[in-house]
């Protein structure tokens, strides 16, 4: 009878999830401090005069980094974190694009670039509405982030549509709370995270 020998068969290695830092904070903080120093152009706590002080931040902190933050929550699995600061990401860089290379045409008068830049802002105002919606599956701090933000918007759309310096204007207010709102957010992110602990509330729902 002949006799057999068994051999085991080798085991294929599993590797470990690789696991990256949560780059919510990193999104919210570039969104936060880029949108502090435009909205405080609109409120008029800086001059118009100076409102390129905001192009270098909508490029590389608000556009650029955002952006790369986006991606990586496309690589976490998040799609509304992906969603969010790829898009606001492009928001900013198009903003720094208006800024340096929009030039109206001969003769194109006031009220057609308010006009133009009321529907440029409206169709944000729309998006930000989606992801408000989108928001009550997050947390109460992002919830209420998007839901000024989208006051925000609504305000700066009225105020280019009705050539209105003081709804521009108190959208611009509306635009500081916003960056408190998504800096508090963020940071909440950052030192719970670092102290393993829920220091600061998100209020999850």
């Amino acid at each position: 009878m002949a006799m057999t020998t068994d051999h085991p068969r080798p085991v294929p290695a599993v590797e470990a999830p690789v696991q990256i830092a949560d780059p919510g904070p990193l999104g919210l903080s570039a969104f936060a401090l880029t949108t502090f120093v435009l909205s405080a152009v609109n409120a008029g706590l800086i001059a118009p005069g100076v409102k390129s002080v905001v192009l270098s931040l909508a490029l590389f902190y608000g556009g650029g980094v955002q952006v790369v933050a986006g991606i990586w929550e496309f690589r976490k699995g998040n799609t509304f974190g992906a969603t969010a600061f790829s898009s606001y990401g492009a928001f900013w860089l198009a903003y720094w694009g208006l800024s340096v290379f929009f030039k109206p045409a001969a003769g194109t008068s006031a009220d057609a670039v308010d006009q133009a830049l009321g529907y440029f802002l409206l169709s944000w105002t729309i998006f930000t509405a989606v992801l408000l919606i989108a928001s009550l599956r997050t947390n109460g701090a992002l919830f209420s982030t998007f839901l000024v933000l989208t006051a925000t918007f609504v305000f700066l759309v009225l105020g280019h549509f009705g050539h209105s310096e003081s709804l521009v204007k108190f959208g611009g207010w509306l635009g500081i709370l916003t960056a408190a709102c998504a800096l508090y957010t963020g940071g909440a992110g950052v030192i719970n995270e670092t102290w393993k602990r829920p220091l600061l509330p998100l209020w999850k729902f």
